[in-house]
């Protein structure tokens, strides 16, 4: 460029200069971006294109969908978009729009999480739109949750917040987590299958949802399918039922990364079995990594079939324990802070000390949030203590029902009292430390209405039962004593119920 001005003087040379480098380098940025957004386009193509193949019989794909392009997308607002598709013929286009509209148009949904309008033309034209998009990208890529990675975390189905970050670690769960970050740094590698065991609410689905989900980060377009094992079960009696075998076998089979949840599911039943293990041999055969959970360890699983179990113990079986009271605190910190709700140390402390599961952790969290909107009010110990005061425990099949006098009876024989000196009016510490114990756990755990409980206790006052409750609630918090206390009480109690 210089060379051409060489000859001028040299004000000549350089206005002349200036006003073809405005021209020019404009240009450059121009077709710059343009690259970029056909590249962003080719990609967001690709995403929905698996979405829709993993979710359509392979001949319905074939014929209708494969001859589809994507042409341009255009941004409408900030909640809208719309999609310009290309097809071969207007036969395509009538059969397309009146029988996969709604299938193609919640793929795109999916993958951007906004309200896409679909608009179809023939041949390699693209429809002319009069809407304005910038030359910036489409779709936000600014942090690790954003952009092509949640859209391949959409389409596989997983949570944001179930990742590495976010997972508490104790010595009840260390070892399944070391595993989970060795199959993320070595996928299809290190442990395959990872089976992992536990009980409600421990973690299980947080850990395999987060080997995914850093695999996905790493490379958005690995094929992986993430389901509960009652799904699985479901999609083979289906495709047995419509004759559609070859797609399930090929959707499965030809995956990099299958995440089956309460894999114990399919156990009893011969079909189901025996192609999961034909499934499995075939992702470990290719090179691809299989993560399994359960709530008991292969062994102990009736009815599972020799050689399954044969399968997951040449991987690693490792279990998470239940959390214990520190952990507890983190995971409540960790889950507050996801759900921006202000709480420090001491109240974490005081919900983790009254309940036991990270499951109901995150349910009474939520139900916090919400008290504290309605009641315009900072959360604070004396709301939580309300609140754990009118939480009832959900009866999972762990809590039976117990009657009230069966809980006395309980109660007293851990203190090794009399039940009528407990329901009396001794004012002894052992008395009243039972009592009030007996309280508690008619209230927390059965929910039972304050002047019922006072009735059983010598008719007394329903605020002497709020102040028994409110001191257990504090003291678990506090003393670790009181925690095992109340943690063998429940074991006691529930575990020798019969119904």
């Amino acid at each position: 460029m210089v060379r051409v001005f060489w000859g001028l003087n040299n004000v000549d040379n350089f206005i002349r200069l200036c006003f073809t480098c405005l021209w020019f380098i404009p240009g450059i940025v121009v077709i710059t971006a343009l690259k970029d957004r056909v590249m962003e386009v080719k990609q967001m193509w690709k995403i929905v294109f698996e979405d829709l193949q993993v979710s359509m019989s392979s001949a319905t794909f074939s014929s209708w969908i494969k001859p589809l392009s994507l042409q341009a997308m255009a941004a409408v607002g900030e909640s809208r978009l719309i999609a310009d598709i290309v097809c071969p013929s207007p036969f395509h286009i009538n059969i397309v729009e009146q029988r996969y509209y709604a299938q193609i148009k919640d793929a795109f949904d999916r993958a951007t999480d906004k309200q896409t309008e679909l608009r179809f033309s023939v041949g390699a034209t693209p429809v002319k739109t009069t809407i304005k998009t910038p030359l910036g990208p489409l779709f936000k890529t600014a942090g690790p949750n954003n952009g092509l990675p949640t859209m391949a975390m959409r389409r596989v189905g997983l949570r944001k917040d179930f990742n590495f970050d976010s997972f508490a670690v104790s010595t009840t769960n260390e070892m399944a987590h070391a595993a989970a970050k060795a199959v993320k740094d070595h996928f299809g590698a290190a442990y395959n299958p990872l089976f992992i065991y536990g009980g409600v609410g421990v973690g299980k689905t947080h850990l395999m949802q987060a080997i995914a989900q850093a695999r996905l980060y790493d490379k958005p377009q690995t094929t992986m399918i993430y389901c509960m094992g009652e799904e699985f079960t479901n999609e083979i009696i289906d495709a047995i039922q419509q004759k559609t075998t070859r797609d399930f076998k090929k959707r499965y089979r030809l995956v990099k990364g299958l995440f089956i949840d309460d894999i114990q599911f399919i156990a009893g039943k011969t079909t189901v079995q025996e192609e999961f293990f034909h499934t499995f041999n075939a992702i470990l055969k290719g090179g691809g990594q299989v993560v399994l959970t359960s709530d008991k360890p292969p062994q102990e699983i009736p009815q599972l079939e020799a050689r399954l179990k044969s399968r997951f113990e040449a991987g690693l079986i490792v279990d998470i324990g239940e959390p214990d009271f520190e952990l507890r605190t983190a995971i409540t910190l960790i889950k507050a802070k996801q759900r921006q709700i202000p709480i420090g140390m001491a109240e974490a402390q005081l919900i983790a000390g009254n309940i036991e599961s990270a499951r109901k952790i995150e349910g009474f969290l939520v139900k916090l949030a919400t008290e504290a909107q309605i009641r315009k009010h900072a959360v604070d110990n004396a709301m939580i203590q309300g609140m754990l005061g009118k939480e009832s425990r959900p009866t999972e099949g762990s809590i039976p029902p117990l009657r009230p006098n069966e809980i006395i009876r309980g109660v007293a024989k851990y203190f090794d009292l009399p039940a009528k000196e407990i329901t009396g009016s001794g004012r002894a510490a052992r008395l009243v430390l039972s009592r009030h114990t007996a309280m508690y756990l008619m209230r927390i755990d059965y929910n039972l209405p304050l002047t019922e409980i006072g009735y059983l206790f010598s008719n007394r006052d329903h605020t002497t039962v709020m102040h028994a409750v409110n001191k257990i609630t504090l003291e678990l918090k506090n003393s670790s004593l009181m925690r095992t206390t109340i943690g063998d009480l429940r074991q006691q109690l529930y575990a020798s119920y019969k119904a």
